[in-house]
């Protein structure tokens, strides 16, 4: 029950009751309701402010998660280009000194992968964390572009191994002769003494004594280009292109165990140890032609001996003595 009001009236010395008007009890009435409502909204900010909403509170949630898995992605790409930064140094630094390549240049590793206008699409939705996005996808696509990169120069390596494996099985390495004392190499390259003229002349091979019909083997794989007989000179010769500028001839031989056009691999038997043509003696007369110009065969018997043996090869072909052709 609303309470009664007086006020004193100094006229009639008495207290006179206040009576309210219709529009004093609404004024009344909208102070109390603005009241109400002004504390109400002070109620509501507070709250706000100390609490969350459903929505609010799930928003963070899933922010919260975002952030945890933006944390691990970031973290796995970082990884990623220090393992991608390790392989690049060992491909630049270790596989291409190897096989005899120059190194890819930064400029293609590094290279760009196109402006900003590669994001237009992500600025025109007005993202929230657009920046922090795009960053990302840059990240990502640098890393595929020198990943791919990074591919193309192995698939390069892989070729240069094979091309290497071909060459290596290719060139001469091995003695044309079962010599494993190591006596049977009678006379080295360099200036000789012609057995026939008796004069020092350039002696383009080696010579290694053998009895006759001794097998003699193929020094590299490659190519019989020439199976010929002389009644000088070479007599009975075999001669094999290896590529890559080698050449091996074998000359003095006995008989044949090729073909022209034949192809061989290190170690095949081709011929056997004779006495044919300019010969004073059964051996066989063996050359190494690199671009079609004699080297020294000794630089190339470096396979299935040891180095004391290859030292003492050395020395028997530096002795300047007689040739046998």
């Amino acid at each position: 029950m609303a309470k009664i009001k007086y006020y004193y009236d100094t006229e009639t010395c008495r207290y006179e009751q206040i009576k309210l008007t219709k529009w004093d009890k609404f004024l009344n009435f909208m102070g109390f309701v603005s009241a109400s409502l002004a504390f109400a909204i002070v109620l509501m900010i507070l709250f706000g402010v100390w609490f969350d909403s459903p929505k609010e509170a799930m928003l963070k949630k899933e922010n919260k998660e975002l952030k945890y898995h933006y944390d691990i992605l970031s973290e796995k790409i970082n990884n990623t280009t220090e393992m991608l930064a390790y392989l690049e140094e060992r491909d630049a630094n270790i596989y291409r000194v190897i096989y005899e390549a120059e190194p890819l240049p930064n400029e293609i590793r590094q290279g760009g992968i196109g402006g900003s206008y590669r994001y237009a699409d992500l600025l025109d939705k007005g993202m929230e964390k657009e920046e922090l996005i795009i960053d990302t996808y840059k990240e990502i696509d640098e890393l595929k572009k020198r990943l791919y990169v990074q591919t193309k120069s192995y698939d390069e390596i892989l070729t240069l191994a094979r091309n290497k494996e071909k060459l290596w099985a290719s060139i001469p390495a091995i003695q044309p002769v079962s010599n494993s004392d190591l006596k049977r190499l009678a006379s080295g390259f360099g200036y000789r003494i012609h057995p026939i003229h008796k004069i020092k002349r350039l002696h383009t091979g080696c010579d290694f004594s053998a009895p006759k019909g001794t097998p003699i083997y193929a020094t590299g794989g490659g190519k019989v280009v020439k199976v010929k007989t002389d009644f000088s000179g070479y007599g009975k010769h075999v001669i094999i292109d290896h590529g890559y500028g080698y050449k091996t001839l074998y000359a003095h031989m006995q008989d044949f165990a090729v073909k022209r056009g034949e192809k061989v691999k290190r170690g095949d038997l081709i011929g056997y140890v004779g006495n044919t043509g300019s010969s004073t003696a059964p051996h066989v007369h063996y050359e190494v032609r690199k671009n079609d110009r004699p080297v020294n065969p000794i630089n190339y018997l470096y396979q299935g001996i040891t180095p004391a043996e290859y030292e003492e090869l050395l020395r028997l072909a530096s002795i300047e003595n007689q040739s046998l052709s």
